[in-house]
């Protein structure tokens, strides 16, 4: 199946950082203009409300960049923006990056609205036309539809799923490409046409496919507060360590290959660029690594293209969320380590391969319905969360003593469980446009299939001449986390998270509580089917 690669290089401006006055924060928008056109690419900038009222800043894009480059809004929120609508300012700085103060999620849905009239009037009165991408760490459904409502803004994009990095959490989301968000969750993939904002979100920053998920792991206890370190594209990190990150040449090489290279279904995505608070002396050995690569595929497996480009390509070809995978058959480290991500606009599933051990470490369902926190509400504290609805989280229901995970394993006459060591390595098959097949080679010529469609998820033995009379599925958590499932039945699963009650079907085979940290999921005639209620 041919693939599509897209690449969106996205670098986007701050007017002030407060965490230290000596940063220069126009020396990397004139390095990452003069790498861009050196290198005949385009590029999307977005602009901070104040980085609009700043006349230096201004003038470096109106006379830097040519037709090819996209100039959209970075929607923080500073000082400047609130004074204009009337507000008083509650940070600490004219920039306060604190979730309840610098984002629009602190505000009411109708101030956040007014905010939005006023950046979009002034950007149209500066640039003579409303800009056709937005992007921030975090975007509220409110936000969302009243800039495509009223503004039919092509594309926007948000950060990278993370937990607790710079107090915000996002978790269980579209795990990378684009969705269409439901009106009531900015962060949730809606299923039907009628009940999404037609504005696709592309998610940011080029997360490791195997290392960031897990990243911080090992400290978790449980504790909300607990952060993950940054395992992505971000040029700023890792740079010359031999660690994976956007400063390390052959990680990048590793991260363009993986994602470029292997089965993705609707289309392959990463985003490349940087914030200029860093400063160009943290960004630049790694973006001039960067860009010249970036510029050596384009048109070849991937293309380069404006946010707003790719937000147009997507709803011309897409009327709802389509399915999408990323394949890392291959470990940087060369640990013996796979990945695979599968997403639809119904869930989201991760398998990871370890030395030949074979689990699957998240599964989160998506539902249009499940209401954002801050869809009516203003977020009162300085971090925040925005996440899906959980059927297995492999990083939260975790514990010292205990990696959540669902493993396959055989089952002798008694009832006991038997080892299926594996032997790897996984290998992955696209179907058709929305179906992804992941093979796991368990041993002696047996193969257990997981097969990814849309709103199911099909488990199988198959090419096995001496296919196993007993396996099952096993789902593990530790007993120290409080987890959302409520009750077990033969073929439905109950949870309940923040209020509100999800389940999870049994269409084929059934499921039976085993301990108070396990249970069971029993395949009937060698198969199990499980579909993702809508």
């Amino acid at each position: 199946m041919a693939h599509q690669g897209i690449v969106n290089i996205i670098n986007f401006i701050r007017a002030v950082e407060p965490r230290d006055a000596r940063i220069d924060l126009l020396e990397p928008i004139r390095q990452q203009i003069r790498l861009i056109r050196e290198h005949d690419l385009p590029a999307t900038w977005l602009i901070q409300y104040d980085a609009l009222q700043d006349p230096r800043i201004v003038s470096l894009l109106k006379e830097g960049l040519d037709d090819r480059q996209e100039i959209g809004i970075w929607f923080e929120v500073v000082q400047p923006l609130v004074e204009s609508i009337g507000l008083s300012w509650r940070g600490r700085f004219p920039w306060d990056w604190h979730s309840h103060v610098g984002f629009s999620i602190g505000y009411h849905p109708d101030e956040r609205r007014r905010m939005v009239d006023r950046f979009m009037t002034d950007f149209k009165t500066e640039f003579g036309q409303y800009p056709r991408s937005v992007g921030s760490w975090l975007l509220d459904a409110p936000l969302l539809a009243h800039l495509a409502d009223q503004y039919d803004l092509s594309a926007g994009c948000i950060c990278k799923d993370q937990w607790g990095t710079d107090g915000y959490s996002l978790w269980g989301g579209y795990y990378n490409q684009a969705f269409y968000p439901s009106r009531k969750n900015g962060f949730m993939p809606a299923q039907t046409a009628k009940a999404q904002i037609p504005l696709p979100l592309f998610r940011m920053l080029g997360s490791d496919p195997i290392d960031q998920y897990d990243a911080g792991l090992e400290a978790w206890t449980g504790d909300p507060s607990t952060s993950q370190h940054v395992v992505t594209l971000e040029p700023v990190y890792a740079e010359g360590t031999g660690a994976p990150g956007g400063g390390n040449p052959d990680w990048v090489r590793w991260f363009f290959k993986t994602n470029f290279r292997n089965p993705s279904l609707a289309f392959a995505y990463t985003q490349v660029g940087q914030e200029n608070s860093f400063g160009w002396p943290a960004m630049a050995a790694g973006l001039q690594m960067q860009i010249p690569l970036v510029a050596a595929g384009n048109g070849g497996a991937w293309r380069v293209e404006t946010l707003g480009t790719s937000g147009r390509w997507f709803k011309s070809r897409f009327p709802t969320t389509p399915a999408t995978a990323i394949t890392a058959l291959s470990d940087f480290r060369e640990q013996l380590r796979q990945s695979v991500w599968y997403n639809s606009r119904h869930y989201r599933l991760n398998a990871i391969c370890e030395n030949g051990a074979f689990s699957i470490r998240d599964i989160h369902r998506f539902d249009e319905n499940y209401p954002e926190r801050y869809l009516q509400n203003v977020c009162p504290t300085a971090d925040c969360r925005y996440d899906t609805l959980p059927l297995l989280n492999g990083y939260h229901w975790s514990g010292r003593d205990c990696r959540a995970s669902l493993r396959c394993h055989r089952l002798s006459a008694d009832g006991s469980l038997l080892p299926n060591s594996g032997s790897g390595p996984l290998a992955t098959t696209e179907l058709d446009a929305n179906s992804l097949r992941i093979d796991w080679d368990t041993g002696n010529s047996e193969i257990l299939e997981w097969l990814c469609r849309e709103n199911t998820l099909e488990v199988a033995w198959r090419e096995s001449p001496r296919q196993p009379r007993h396996w099952i599925l096993e789902m593990n958590w530790s007993d120290r986390i409080a987890i959302p499932l409520r009750r077990i039945e033969p073929q439905i699963l109950t949870y309940r998270q923040a209020g509100y009650t999800y389940r999870w079907i049994c269409l084929q085979g059934h499921f039976e509580g085993w301990s108070n940290t396990a249970l069971r999921l029993v395949p009937d005639a060698g198969r199990l089917i499980l579909r993702m209620e809508s």
